[in-house]
């Protein structure tokens, strides 16, 4: 079990914000040596136009083994959040670009794209959920689906615990949505506003589930297919030519529905 981690939790919420380099080596030494299977680690990103053409704000690690939401305050650390190193060397980037260490994400390529075009990260090791839900269910199916849809259709959830749910995206998309009054400049503000830090921690808090779902829906093939997809939609977001926007995001691989 990794030692007790002094970073502060932030009062009443269910997440800790990393904003020092003392802060993200403890983190690096909280997530080295993890258990693998199922992947420890669930990770999502927030910004200004999230792409190599706009900015990084937020990093947010859930971690299953520990039940813990860290969210790393990429827009204040810049480099030294990948580059700090831990008691034993390791570094942020390290655990990113480790083949070895299973980091699972929904939809990777605007998150890949951001990466490698502003802090050099090539991740690796990646287990793309939008690519399992369309090879453990319909793999001839000409479009994925996006975050919201498997959420609402592949997750059992309390009446509760579903309002509660939407109440978080809400407050959260009222502050960063441009199209109902809200701005994306809201993530680089600080302190970075409870509701988006909230919507920020749920994020990624239910991908563990929805890697259970779809993790018992895939043959070895299929698993094998989808882990090879995800590989190449991160050499695609780095070649000069991608563009994380439009209709042929929704596009299933050409390949799966032959």
């Amino acid at each position: 079990m990794p030692a007790a981690l002094s970073i502060q939790r932030e009062t009443n919420s269910s997440h800790h914000i990393i904003a020092t380099s003392y802060e993200v080596a403890e983190l690096v030494d909280r997530l080295v040596n993890l258990p693998v299977s199922p992947p420890s680690l669930y990770i999502d990103l927030e910004g200004v136009n999230l792409s190599r053409h706009g900015s990084i704000s937020i990093l947010q690690i859930y971690v299953r083994y520990l039940n813990e939401t860290y969210l790393i305050d990429i827009y204040t650390l810049q480099e030294v959040a990948f580059s700090q190193k831990g008691t034993n060397g390791n570094t942020m980037r390290d655990i990113l670009e480790s083949s070895t260490i299973p980091k699972v994400f929904f939809d990777v390529r605007n998150d890949a794209d951001a990466l490698y075009h502003h802090f050099g990260v090539t991740l690796a090791g990646v287990q793309d959920l939008q690519l399992m839900e369309l090879a453990a269910h319909d793999h001839r199916r000409p479009i994925v689906n996006g975050l919201k849809r498997c959420l609402e259709k592949d997750i059992r959830m309390s009446f509760a615990e579903r309002r509660t749910c939407q109440e978080v995206k809400e407050r959260g998309r009222r502050l960063f949505a441009p199209e109902i009054g809200g701005s994306y400049e809201v993530f680089n503000i600080r302190p970075l506003n409870k509701d988006i830090q909230r919507y920020c921690a749920q994020d990624v808090r239910y991908l563990p589930r929805l890697w259970d779902v779809y993790n018992k829906g895939l043959t070895q093939e299929w698993s094998e297919r989808a882990a090879v997809e995800a590989k190449s939609r991160i050499r695609c977001s780095q070649s000069p030519s991608f563009n994380g926007k439009g209709r042929h995001m929704a596009l299933a691989p050409p390949s799966w529905r032959r």
